[in-house]
């Protein structure tokens, strides 16, 4: 008996579980991944980002919705070469977004601001207002709620963007998880340094 070929959206949907958001991105660069994936996963068909959205994509956010974001900064050698990971889930936990990027060369404490910056880009561009925010590095968390001085003036730079992007939100908060809750975006991190080798 000769096997069923797979259709279109059988195909589609299978190299988008397998391509990351940067290499979406490399493909279609004046699209967002996230549209690209709700474009795919809508209709083979679909031409637009207006497509029906994949059941795997969360709803779009709206004003009252809180978002969480869990990112994470790599340095391999610290400093050495730095990845940023960034997951944004809505308000059904479904992620919104998932950012994985190469840095270059710096410490492991720049790599985690820049990772929280990625991550509040993302949260803003798609609209979240009431912001969760959950980090493993206890000092960039500590920083951010003022309980520990900046001194450092790489840090500070960075920090001041990261007040600069808070202050954008209707709301927010950030709190210290263990490593294995935060498993996703170091896991992009990572991804992100290896994405140099590519």
């Amino acid at each position: 008996m000769k096997s069923k070929e797979p259709t279109r959206a059988q195909i589609l949907r299978t190299l988008l579980e397998h391509l990351d958001d940067a290499q979406l991105s490399r493909f279609f660069p004046d699209r967002n991944p996230v549209d690209i994936r709700r474009i795919a996963a809508g209709s083979a068909s679909a031409a637009t980002p207006e497509a029906e959205p994949a059941r795997s994509i969360a709803a779009p956010v709206t004003a009252a919705d809180r978002c969480r974001l869990f990112t994470d900064g790599a340095s391999r050698g610290n400093p050495g070469e730095a990845g940023a990971g960034a997951v944004l889930l809505g308000p059904d936990g479904g992620e919104l977004a998932a950012r994985a990027v190469y840095l270059g060369t710096y410490t492991n404490n720049v790599a985690e601001y820049k990772a929280l910056l990625i991550g509040l880009d993302e949260a803003l561009r798609l609209g979240c207002v009431d912001l969760e925010i959950a980090l493993d590095s206890e000092l960039i968390v500590r920083q951010i709620q003022g309980r520990y001085k900046v001194k450092n003036e790489a840090l500070l730079v960075l920090f001041q963007q990261v007040r600069e992007r808070l202050a954008r939100l209707g709301k927010w908060s950030v709190v210290h998880v263990p490593r294995a809750l935060n498993a996703r975006a170091d896991q992009l991190a990572n991804r992100g340094i290896d994405q140099k080798e590519h």
